[in-house]
């Protein structure tokens, strides 16, 4: 899939660090659940406040289109539990932000206990490939029930 000459000039990146948590993020975007991210100061600061970048896939289609709305730098341990819910990962906990999100920053080296992160929203202005769209749905299911089979439970059995 080829961009639109609308899109075309953005910023291109995927979430995560492999294809296929790049897909289930991106998935989590499309199905509007995904509202925020945060990323290791050490990194730098990947997006600017008004910024309008294209999501893509794992396998690097373009499927969506976002707009970031604030970027807040705090320590990892002030991340509160609305601003992990934000996130739309797992079962929305904290708990399971906290996990998912240490264990991201170790496997990229940036872990500290006392790490800074920058804690960006965003909202969604386009879907690029309704083909991904169709899946996002299933894509989130997925999502919840993993975590409830890893013992996170916020959200009950049945989400």
């Amino acid at each position: 899939m080829t961009l639109s000459q609308e899109w075309a000039d953005l910023k291109q990146f995927r979430f995560g660090d492999s294809p296929e948590l790049a897909d289930r993020l991106a998935s989590l975007v499309v199905a509007g659940v995904k509202k925020a991210t945060c990323s290791a100061v050490a990194n730098g600061f990947e997006a600017a406040l008004g910024e309008q970048q294209v999501v893509l896939s794992g396998e690097g289609r373009p499927v969506a289109v976002i707009e970031t709305l604030s970027l807040d730098v705090l320590p990892f341990e002030k991340v509160t539990p609305a601003q992990a819910a934000q996130e739309g990962e797992g079962d929305l906990s904290y708990p399971y932000w906290r996990d998912a999100h240490e264990a991201y920053f170790q496997r990229e080296g940036t872990y500290a206990p006392d790490m800074d992160v920058i804690f960006e929203t965003f909202r969604l202005v386009a879907i690029l490939d309704d083909d991904f769209a169709e899946g996002a749905e299933g894509e989130v299911k997925a999502e919840r029930a993993e975590a409830h089979a890893a013992g996170y439970t916020a959200l009950g059995a049945d989400t």
